[in-house]
């Protein structure tokens, strides 16, 4: 039998049986499909050396009126403005105590205890202090006059820190009698532990109303954040809703709106907040509502509260304003809103509205789009040259003017493998370059995102991959994508994306491709496999030839689709390789393409499969 030709189906399909889908790829890392073949996707590459504290939520790049560009960074612990390569702490103050903190040292001890009375903080929580004098004698007034995290909070009056010296017997004042405190905003769980509240987890999960549905710092921290002109308002969920002025500078700090000059009846929590596009309006969802004169300072999870046009600060309705607000019916909370075109789309936790701006004297105008589709997670859609796409907890859809249901060839693989507890972690990208979408995941048994998913919307095609990312901003201001990046217990950085082809400089490791089960004829015969052509284009920097870049091609096989599969061979492909000798015999065979991770010497290397030929001959029946 002459050498034949294999040209598998594009993208990865695990819908099927590994021999039901034969011709076709089943399984994949680090792997795009790009005009029907598989290549490896683009490297990343750290933004610059400066990191920032805790686990980045979310990203948002706007431009002041001076061209200067910046990027929202929303963290478990602080909110950041980056400019340049530099991070800006702009956390608010949640609380300013004033000549009211005393402290207490023990001789040996590097812990500080500090008494305020009803202090509001948590464990992690950042507080800055101010107006201290030396306890007597290592922990002086330099030591405690700066900012300082909280390692444990003992009582509602008291709490600990650590201290950069070492206190010793003559420790013994209190700090003085003009010690200040400004207090940040609690910090969020990194983490969603069950049963903390409601407003953290998936759909259902506690109650609106319960006891702990108000605690702030139980909830795991998402970030919502748009630009208002050149200045920027963002909301931690189930928190404030604050305004940073580019104006005024990144030494600043964000203020709560209810701190600007002229504001009327801002609300005072929220869990999403983003800007109108056209009509310029500033919008909360899952506002708390006016109740006489002020706010309730409690969510209403389906109240939609919109400022006047133009003016943030306005937000009674009044009959000289476009101030307002309306509530959905179809759900129990608002899990997630995005700007689309001409409209802004709602998610409820079963129910998908449009809201559109229709001029006074209503002001916005909400249709019903489609009951019983909901999403998974507040960061779950994304908005891209073809429309909307997000995830529910079912499956994957997309709008373009109606709801339509994307057929997936990875669906069960996903939601049979997906950790529901941490359904709220789930963040949608896309990567219109390569005209993707996708979405980061927790798998089942994982606390911390460690999976991907990825759709073509041209070429219909779906991709696999494990990779740990926290948020994801596509191109636009800046013309590469850029992602958040844990790399270390509280210590995060970001990547520049689709730059080069390794990891931050070493070779990206554990990149493969693996196709399903084939067989000669119907599958009655034995196979013989003795030769492999390659068709590779290797990419990139690396040396070509027989020393530099290198691909392993693995032949598998099993007689019955219910064995599991062994490898036969494993053989190194260069750029200059022309043929790869092999024995195999079996009635079903795999092929395997993959990085060679035992050699991390060579960098810069890419590739892009074409057509394997192999030489089969049959090989008898028993």
């Amino acid at each position: 039998m002459p050498l034949q030709k294999f040209i598998f189906k594009a993208g990865i399909n695990k819908e099927l049986t590994a021999y039901a889908n034969e011709g076709g790829w089943f399984d994949s890392n680090l792997v795009r499909f790009r005009k029907g073949l598989p290549e490896k996707i683009g490297g990343w590459a750290k933004r610059s050396d400066n990191t920032f504290i805790s686990r980045g939520r979310a990203l948002h790049a706007w431009t002041s009126l001076s061209g200067t560009q910046f990027i929202g960074l929303g963290a478990t612990k602080k909110y950041y403005v980056v400019e340049g390569t530099n991070y800006y702490d702009i956390t608010p103050i949640r609380k300013t105590s004033t000549n009211s903190i005393t402290f207490s040292a023990t001789d040996g001890s590097t812990t500080i205890t500090a008494t305020d009375s009803s202090h509001g903080a948590v464990i992690g929580d950042f507080v800055t202090i101010s107006g201290a004098v030396s306890l007597g004698g290592n922990i002086t007034a330099s030591v405690l006059n700066q900012e300082h995290e909280i390692v444990s909070v003992p009582t509602s009056d008291t709490y600990t820190f650590t201290a950069s010296a070492t206190a010793n017997s003559s420790d013994t004042g209190n700090g003085g009698s003009g010690v200040d405190g400004e207090y940040q905003i609690n910090i969020g769980l990194d983490v969603y532990v069950p049963s903390t509240g409601w407003g953290s987890s998936g759909w259902g999960e506690g109650t609106f109303g319960s006891s702990s549905a108000l605690s702030f710092a139980t909830q795991l921290r998402l970030y919502s954040h748009d630009n208002f002109g050149e200045d920027l308002v963002f909301n931690p969920r189930n928190g404030g809703v604050y305004y940073f002025d580019t104006s005024s500078g990144t030494s600043n700090r964000a203020v709560s709106l209810s701190d600007l000059s002229g504001a009327n009846l801002p609300p005072t929590v929220a869990l999403q907040v983003l800007v109108s596009d056209i009509d310029r309006h500033v919008i909360c969802f899952g506002a708390d509502p006016i109740v006489g004169s002020s706010r309730s300072g409690t969510i209403d999870p389906m109240l939609i509260a919109f400022s006047d046009q133009e003016d943030v600060t306005q937000w009674e309705p009044l009959p000289t304003n476009t101030a307002g607000s309306l509530r959905l019916s179809a759900g129990s909370s608002i899990i997630g809103a995005l700007r689309a075109r001409q409209e802004t789309l709602v998610w409820t936790d079963t129910s998908l509205y449009s809201l559109s701006f229709v001029g006074q004297p209503f002001t916005f105008g909400v249709n019903l789009v489609n009951e019983g589709v909901g999403l998974v997670g507040p960061n779950a859609a994304v908005n891209t040259p073809k429309g909307i796409f997000w995830m529910d907890k079912k499956g994957f859809y997309s709008y373009t003017g109606q709801v339509q249901s994307l057929p997936c060839s990875v669906l069960n693989y996903v939601f049979n493998d997906i950790n529901d507890t941490q359904s709220f972690q789930i963040f949608a990208f896309s990567n219109k370059a390569f005209d993707e979408v996708g979405w980061f995941y927790c798998s089942s048994g994982q606390t911390n995102i460690d999976r991907y998913v990825v759709y073509n919307y041209n070429e219909n095609t779906w991709s696999i991959g494990q990779l740990s990312r926290n948020a994801w901003l596509d191109e636009g201001v800046f013309d590469k994508p850029i992602a958040t990046h844990e790399l270390s217990s509280n210590t995060s950085c970001i990547f520049n994306h689709e730059v080069g082809n390794d990891d931050d400089g070493s070779a990206m490791q554990n990149v493969f491709i693996e196709s399903s089960d084939f067989d000669i004829g119907e599958g009655d015969m034995f196979q013989h496999i003795s030769r492999v052509i390659p068709d590779v284009k290797f990419i990139g920097t690396g040396t070509l030839g027989s020393s530099g870049q290198q691909l392993d091609f693995v032949l598998k096989k099993r007689n019955f689709p219910g064995e599991n599969l062994t490898t036969v061979s494993t053989s190194a492909c260069f750029s200059n390789t022309t043929k790869l000798n092999t024995r195999l015999r079996g009635r079903q065979a795999v092929l395997r393409v993959q990085s060679n991770d035992d050699d991390t010497s060579v960098t810069g290397m890419s590739f892009r499969l074409g057509a394997t030929r192999l030489d089969v001959k049959p090989d008898g029946k028993r």
